[in-house]
């Protein structure tokens, strides 16, 4: 049996039609079940990594795990997974924790934390460690449908989007074969963009205009105080300088692991193209 967490996620949720499609048994786990779709035969369960409490009942029965990075309470999970008999925990965590300074760094950190808490305990840890999401553009959207400038305080900054779907593949392949299982996997995807090309393509693609306003870093902090806590800010706007004019140094893992080269950014907006219409 295999437990996604995260349900809702879009990782987890192609994970999801992947595996029933290999027919392999499977069960979905949220901090809120209710809210989740699933196809009929497969049970939904309550399992919030905020909360021990739920671990026990979630993980019941269960050999492999496709976990979200959540470090509030990673030491109870791993206890928890042991004593269920878990034997593969497969974590989605962050090349960010590859930097010298991850430790110092909060959206590294967590990431690290729950990396050492399974790399300690007495079962089989893969690791998938992606660099940028492409589904991260997905943060332009609202702006773009309103017809408003995109605010970026480092246009030339280089990306390495990777697609949700390469992602879940990876996950796909080491759940399911157990010569990829137990490694530390370094995703990315298969080109180095700036923003402003990413938006470039978005706007190729989807036939709209899109404006960006070259904003300071505080002003952007500002912008998004409501939503991303200011030592998080911090932490991207850290990140975005470096890669400032840089291109991100590519990978060949996902083609290594899936068989297949990963998909563009530009398949990934035609793949999401409706996310940014009116």
């Amino acid at each position: 049996m295999i437990l996604i967490t995260g349900g809702r996620g879009a990782v987890a949720t192609h994970l999801l039609a992947l595996l029933l499609r290999a027919d392999r048994p499977v069960r979905v786990a949220s901090g809120n079940p209710g809210q989740l779709r699933v196809p009929d035969g497969v049970t939904a369960v309550t399992c919030d990594l905020s909360d021990p409490a739920t671990f026990p009942a979630a993980l019941s029965g269960v050999t492999e795990v496709f976990l979200y990075a959540e470090a509030s309470h990673i030491g109870e999970f791993v206890d928890a997974a042991v004593t269920a008999g878990v034997e593969h925990v497969v974590l989605l965590s962050s090349a960010s924790v590859l930097d010298p300074d991850a430790a110092g760094n909060p959206l590294a950190a967590s990431h690290l934390d729950v990396e050492t808490a399974l790399l300690a305990a007495p079962l089989t840890t893969t690791i998938l460690r992606p660099g940028s999401f492409a589904g991260n553009a997905g943060a332009w959207a609202w702006p773009i449908k309103a017809g408003r400038p995109v605010s970026l305080p480092y246009p030339g900054s280089h990306t390495d989007p990777l697609h949700e779907r390469d992602l879940a593949e990876v996950a796909f392949t080491v759940l399911t074969d157990p010569r990829h299982q137990g490694g530390r996997l370094h995703l990315t995807g298969p080109e180095s963009l700036t923003f402003s090309e990413q938006i470039e393509l978005l706007a190729e693609i989807t036939g709209r205009p899109i404006t960006v306003s070259h904003v300071t870093p505080e002003e952007w902090k500002q912008e998004m105080a409501g939503y991303i806590p200011g030592p998080y800010a911090d932490a991207l706007l850290g990140y975005w300088q470096a890669n400032d004019g840089r291109p991100v140094p590519l990978t060949g893992t996902v083609e290594q692991v899936t068989g297949r080269a990963p998909r563009t950014f530009a398949t990934w907006v035609r793949d999401h193209a409706a996310d940014f219409a009116e």
